[in-house]
């Protein structure tokens, strides 16, 4: 599993990445996180506000910061 955090590098961003680190632990899920701050790459994915949460090229969340509970739940919708 690849998980991409789309963004800048601001503060959010980095929540986000956070976030994603600990619901991965709590789900007992290993994956690889990228991150991807290329404005160009972003707006491949159709995303206008950042961060973004992309898994296995499937963009499942833009523009907020996901808790990391609410990430463990499509991380087990997408098992």
């Amino acid at each position: 599993m690849v998980i991409k955090i789309l963004g800048s590098g601001c503060k959010n961003c980095v929540t986000l990445k956070e976030n994603t680190e600990t619901a991965l632990k709590e789900a007992g899920i290993e994956a690889e996180i990228v991150k991807v701050t290329d404005f160009k790459d972003i707006m491949a994915y159709g995303v206008m506000s950042t961060p973004a949460l992309v898994i296995d090229e499937k963009v499942v969340s833009f523009g907020k910061v996901l808790k990391p509970k609410d990430i463990v739940k499509i991380l087990q919708t997408l098992k």
